[in-house]
């Protein structure tokens, strides 16, 4: 869909994410320090449109009587740094190694991709449960184990794609006339590689926000009092009953960023013609 020039399937969703982001960074200095601090007589108030409302709590409280907007914005901030932090490492890695893979082949090929085949036989939040009991569940934790998590997608793309250039006649022209590797790979396989990789990578933060709060969910996340909408979730999941709000307001935002996310990366993926059919075997089911 385009209105006068502009491509609003790119447009919206990037502009909705960023949205998000300097909300959940910025919206909880502007509230205030206060409005995240217990407050136990104003506990489980509903939101602003609904009978006994407090002022000043939109959202509606929790069980501690903590404001749901100032609380919400805060797990954010967990959650889309570990999603957006997590899904830049695996690209990063998966491009390294893809590259390796694909453009000088070999052993090196053998050894990455049975290294990929082992790795998606193990059950990934096996794992996860593994990991977090050795090492804990802090923020740098998390982004570590979902890169290692996230990592083989991107390197079977990157080596695709890297197979396919290197046989190009002008790269073997380029090859034969004493070009590096090194400058092959700059000069003619990264431009290629790049563009497949950044929509891949818009897919993966939908999937590892989506991981992140499955983990905090499941008690292997941030520990509380630090919020992420995984644990809000789970925290509110008892007053399902009574005050919805407490899960609605995080699993929303959850949703709104995966929606958001994964529609970035199908208007990428139409914008950009190379190793789109890569990707659509890949990562498009």
């Amino acid at each position: 869909m385009r209105r006068r020039g502009i491509d609003l399937r790119l447009w919206v969703p990037l502009g909705v994410l960023v949205l998000t982001i300097v909300a959940c960074f910025v919206g909880p200095m502007l509230l205030g320090p206060e409005a995240g601090q217990q407050a136990l007589g104003e506990r489980l108030a509903p939101p602003a449109w609904l009978p006994g409302a407090i002022d000043g709590r939109p959202l509606g409280t929790d069980a501690f009587g903590r404001d749901m907007l100032t609380r919400t914005l805060e797990g954010g901030q967990v959650s889309l740094q570990v999603g957006f932090g997590a899904a830049t490492g695996a690209v990063l890695v998966g491009m390294v190694l893809g590259l390796v893979a694909g453009y000088w082949g070999g052993w090196c090929d053998r050894v990455i991709m049975a290294g990929a085949d082992i790795w998606l036989a193990f059950p990934f939040l096996v794992i996860a449960l593994a990991a977090v009991a050795v090492v804990g569940s802090d923020i740098p934790v998390l982004i570590v184990l979902l890169t290692l998590g996230g990592w083989v997608l991107p390197t079977r793309v990157t080596r695709t794609i890297a197979l396919r250039v290197r046989s190009e006649d002008y790269v073997v022209a380029a090859a034969g006339a004493g070009a590096s590797d090194l400058y092959l790979v700059r000069r003619h396989v990264l431009p290629q590689v790049l563009p497949a990789n950044l929509v891949v990578w818009s897919f993966t933060v939908g999937a590892l926000v989506v991981i992140e709060g499955a983990l905090s969910f499941l008690g292997l996340g941030v520990k509380p009092p630090t919020a992420s909408w995984g644990n809000i979730i789970a925290d509110g999941t008892p007053y399902l009953q009574t005050a919805w709000w407490i899960v609605a307001w995080p699993a929303l935002m959850i949703v709104v960023t995966v929606i958001c996310a994964n529609a970035l990366g199908n208007a990428l993926r139409g914008r950009w013609n190379a190793g789109a059919d890569v990707i659509d075997k890949e990562v498009v089911p």
